[in-house]
């Protein structure tokens, strides 16, 4: 479990409820269903145009990522390249191939394999960077589903508000009618901005540091599988691979 991620929305939504309890509001004062219906539903439908089905789809699956944390432990990662590279370094590139499949790690086994296989340093350098790239954009491109449907949230939840005004002004004769009427109005706008501040923006942004995390482990993944095929000393390999998490720590 993330627990930034379980801590912060739960805090976010605690704080405004409890912000409205403090007040002497009360909680049914904030749950509108007209409200919800057309802020929600008109982000989604907003959403939905803007995006394909398979986007849209991808996205969502990605909200485990967000609130299940897959732990990467750098060290550990150093020490299997740096246990490959003596084995190499003894017995050849090739008894690396039953190693192979014990490694989690696509992208890792991936570029050893093509290692294994004779591809020229510089052929496989240029081969996994430019999956990193396809990777990026694919990753990104569902980060943007949450950043748009954040853009779209509160302006629907103006759209909300306006209509809720209008039946205002529909039932000036009516004033029991009133109270409803600028309920929604308000509870619309808080929808929208609450919405898109509290949750889809920071799910887009939360999406955006695991993947320059991912990115950051691929970059040394592969600067290891290089020095396993280039044949390099194991302790300056791993003096390389070191610097990785020192610049990150700083």
């Amino acid at each position: 479990m993330d627990r930034s991620s379980v801590i912060g929305i739960l805090l976010g939504i605690t704080a405004i409820i409890g912000g409205n309890l403090i007040e002497g509001g009360r909680i049914s004062s904030i749950l509108q269903l007209t409200a919800a219906v057309i802020v929600f539903g008109g982000t989604l439908g907003a959403t939905l145009l803007s995006f394909p089905l398979n986007d849209i789809a991808r996205a969502v699956s990605s909200l485990r990522e967000v609130f299940f944390e897959k732990t990467i432990d750098e060290r550990a990662v150093i020490e299997d390249i740096i246990r490959y590279s003596i084995a190499a370094r003894k017995h050849g590139l090739l008894t690396l191939d039953e190693e192979m499949q014990k490694i989690d790690s696509s992208f890792f086994k991936t570029a050893l394999r093509l290692a294994l296989d004779g591809m020229p340093h510089k052929t496989l350098r240029e081969t996994m960077e430019q999956e990193n790239v396809t990777y990026e954009a694919e990753r990104r491109r569902i980060a943007r589903v949450f950043e748009t449907a954040g853009g779209f949230a509160p302006t629907i939840g103006i759209i909300g508000a306006v209509l809720g005004l209008i039946h205002v002004m529909e039932n000036l004769a009516e004033p029991a009618k009133l109270g409803a009427g600028i309920a929604v109005a308000f509870v619309a706008t808080v929808y929208g901005v609450g919405s898109a501040n509290l949750i889809l923006l920071p799910v887009a942004k939360k999406l955006i540091n695991k993947l320059h995390y991912e990115l950051y482990i691929r970059e040394m993944m592969l600067e290891g599988v290089i020095g396993i095929q280039s044949g390099i000393n194991p302790y300056y390999l791993e003096e390389k691979l070191n610097v990785f998490i020192e610049k990150r720590q700083k």
